[in-house]
């Protein structure tokens, strides 16, 4: 009966109530969701029949806030704060941008999403209550599109299907390298370890006294033999005088 008043409420107001449902972006992107951020198609070609002056707000909300959702209380305030969000805010108003951001068509090749959650700077700043900050929590969360002229909603889209950002693993529950080796593994890589130390050891052995077999051995010279050299007296041979004749 409520959600009947207030769609009543809202055609007596002239709100346009579009059929349009925000989605995620292209799967081929990828990083859809992270553990703080999700990432949305831009809705080109939704909003056609506002001024160009209207402001297109995301709202950002737990499911239970989706069935009494009021949408005069407008972004800035309290109950719409990314910082109370969602402890004593159970929406959030973000992203605004007017129609003319959003152009129709798109161009061929032209990537048309928005990043949720990607402000880090402005989280605890309550000066900045429409902050773009991470999202606290997995969820989930919905989503919506909602214009307004003159702070007085004129349009907004359907409400998106429960988003669930991804979860940190804990540390515990991350394998390592080599973790799912089985135990006979572990035990034939150890003996083989201790094997081959000893193969090292052995061969160092070796090494070491091969060296003091060869340092020895140079140092030991054998006697050498007697060499006798006979000496030879140079004989002068004389010319005799000639014959007298």
């Amino acid at each position: 009966m409520f959600p009947l008043l207030l769609l009543l409420l809202a055609t007596a107001h002239g709100l346009d109530r579009l059929l349009y449902k925000p989605t995620l972006a292209n799967s081929s992107l990828g990083g859809l969701t992270t553990t703080s951020t999700f990432v949305l198609e831009q809705p080109r070609c939704v909003f056609t029949n506002v001024q160009d002056n209207a402001v297109i707000w995301l709202v950002v909300a737990v499911p239970t806030a989706v069935r009494d959702f009021n949408n005069s209380m407008g972004p800035g305030t309290p109950e719409r704060a990314f910082q109370k969000f969602p402890a004593s805010a159970p929406a959030y108003m973000t992203l605004n941008a007017t129609r003319l951001s959003y152009p129709c068509p798109k161009s061929p090749g032209e990537i048309t999403v928005l990043r949720v959650g990607s402000e880090t700077g402005c989280t605890t700043d309550e000066t900045r209550p429409t902050c773009n900050g991470p999202l606290p929590r997995p969820g989930p969360y919905r989503v919506k599109f909602l214009a307004l002229e003159d702070s007085k909603p004129v349009a907004e889209t359907a409400w998106s299907e429960p988003i669930t950002l991804r979860t940190a693993r804990r540390p515990s529950s991350i394998h390592t390298m080599g973790s799912g080796r089985s135990a006979g593994m572990i035990a034939l890589t150890s003996i083989l370890s201790i094997l081959f130390a000893i193969l090292l050891a052995g061969l160092v052995a070796m090494l070491v006294f091969s060296g003091s077999d060869i340092c020895g051995g140079s140092s030991t010279f054998s006697k050498p033999e007697a060499v006798t050299v006979r000496r030879y007296n140079t004989h002068h041979v004389y010319d005799q005088p000639a014959a007298r004749l």
